[in-house]
């Protein structure tokens, strides 16, 4: 939603009038045209011709968790979901009733979802918690504004009204939904990583670029204080110049380094495979792929380094200001045709940055993890719950969380005799306000895509590397890898059917 005149906020408050949203409160809604707000929703309440409207594209577990993010938000109203599920209760969460509890907590309704099996999501799901979540807020108790799609083709088609979309898909839906919503004029939030290959990653910057849309991809990073601290710390000189970052993550914990399995198994009832599939190659159902497991697969998703890599990529390139990696290289466990290694060891070679050196930064996953520096005291954790991030400067080394928190010089003996630098980097009001206020006409998100996809280029690239096993040249301006053709026919994925025209230069 962009900055409205007078005029323009009236014909906007007409519009929202008349949608279904607002029908069955017809009388509240006329009453809000014409009285303050204050006196029909009392203090902070947002009429309706003020909200931005989302469609939430892809709700299964995360895709929920973030639906319920937005639904938070007063100056948001999410319109319609859309997902290829119908509906089912075999999700992953983060801990035993991880989902259903955090319903709960935004519903206010402790005995929500007594009936499920287990962690139940997909566009049903979705819409009954839309409309009991605004229920709430009617005097009715109920709400029936939320409509429900499967294809978001379809989805684009009927909703005219909408403002911005949240595409929550699997990695390899990234690309084709979002550019397609840009292309239409619609604030685009995506989930991390950004794309599924380096070559979308480049033309999602590009669309962004073009149509002036609000953009972000879901990387709280880019607005955490953590951040702001080390790039301050560091450009203070706390350990002088950076050359060397290193940083470990526990992924994968879903099967990778395995084959594609010979069986099949019956489409669930209510799920469409084939556009789940999209722009994939076509193969037979089978459960290995989802939920989430897809994650190992190179068609459908990227790895460890795709799952985790956007948040700690983001965070190191905005404290060292990296530019593209003129190389890389990877080592791994066994390789596959089809899925991921096990694990795998990542090096990236940066260049210097006016006075800043050249950096390399090397990427661990699958339990492996760098040496342990010897200024870290025995007994004392590297990093935090089996993953973290290590700056190692001319005269020092700072030691973090995976995300960059909790930093802190090593040994504790420096750390103690540390003075901090004043705060001088402005403060985020918050990863989400960021995008919806950038759709309101405000400043670009911090996380917007054309800075998102440099990061995103970089794991990406990654995965190249770990593919074919070589060490890359990377000319960043051209796009390409100028030492070896099987990689570059890596950059850019292949599509199915008609679905790469909506990737495609037009």
């Amino acid at each position: 939603m962009r900055k409205l005149n007078g005029k323009q906020r009236l014909d906007r408050r007409d519009r929202d009038l008349s949608r279904r949203t607002f029908v069955e409160a017809s009388a509240s809604a006329l009453a809000f045209s014409i009285l303050p707000r204050e006196v029909l929703g009392g203090r902070g309440h947002v009429p309706p011709s003020d909200k931005l409207t989302l469609a939430c594209i892809g709700v299964g577990a995360q895709g929920t968790r973030v639906m319920m993010d937005f639904l938070k938000q007063p100056d948001v109203q999410v319109t319609s979901v859309c997902d290829v599920n119908r509906e089912s209760s075999d999700y992953s969460e983060w801990g035993k009733n991880e989902l259903r509890d955090k319903v709960r907590a935004l519903l206010g309704d402790p005995g929500w979802g007594s009936q499920l099996t287990g962690p139940t999501a997909g566009r049903d799901p979705a819409r009954q918690i839309i409309e009991a979540c605004y229920g709430k807020n009617q005097a009715s108790g109920r709400y029936r504004g939320c409509a429900a799609y499967s294809d978001f083709r379809e989805l684009l088609s009927k909703e005219k009204d909408l403002d911005g979309v949240v595409v929550c898909t699997p990695d390899h839906w990234h690309a084709p939904i979002s550019i397609t919503a840009m292309k239409m004029g619609k604030h685009t939030y995506c989930q991390k990583p950004m794309t599924h290959s380096v070559y979308e990653a480049r033309r999602m910057s590009q669309v962004a670029r073009e149509t002036r849309v609000a953009t972000q991809v879901a990387v709280v990073n880019s607005a955490s204080e953590a951040t702001r601290q080390l790039s301050e710390w560091i450009a203070a000189g706390a350990i002088g110049p950076v050359r060397r970052v290193e940083n470990w993550s526990s992924r994968p914990f879903w099967p990778q380094g395995i084959e594609r399995p010979g069986a099949t198994d019956p489409v669930p009832a209510g799920f469409d495979w084939n556009l789940w599939l999209g722009p994939a190659p076509e193969r037979p159902y089978c459960h290995v792929y989802l939920p989430f497991v897809w994650r190992g697969w190179y068609d459908f998703g990227t790895g460890a380094i795709g799952d985790m890599g956007q948040y700690s990529f983001d965070t190191i390139f905005r404290v060292l200001k990296l530019t593209a990696p003129r190389a890389v290289e990877a080592s791994s466990t066994q390789l596959f045709k089809e899925s991921f290694p096990s694990a795998s060891i990542i090096r990236f070679e940066f260049p210097a940055r006016g006075d800043r050196p050249a950096v390399d930064l090397t990427w661990y996953d699958g339990g492996l993890k760098p040496a342990r520096p010897a200024e870290l005291e025995d007994g004392r954790e590297m990093g935090e719950e089996h993953e973290g991030l290590l700056f190692i400067g001319d005269h020092g080394k700072i030691m973090c969380s995976f995300h960059g928190e909790k930093p802190c010089l090593i040994p504790e003996s420096k750390m103690r005799a540390f003075v901090p630098p004043p705060k001088t980097l402005p403060r985020s009001p918050g990863h989400y306000r960021e995008w919806i206020e950038a759709a309101k006409g405000g400043a670009a998100a911090a996380a917007n895509f054309e800075f998102e996809a440099g990061v995103a280029e970089t794991i990406l690239l990654g995965n190249v590397a770990l593919r074919t096993g070589e060490k890359l040249r990377w000319d960043s301006a051209k796009l390409e890898v100028t030492n070896l053709a099987s990689a570059q026919a890596l950059i850019k994925s292949a599509y199915r059917g008609e679905w790469g025209k909506a990737v495609e230069a037009s």
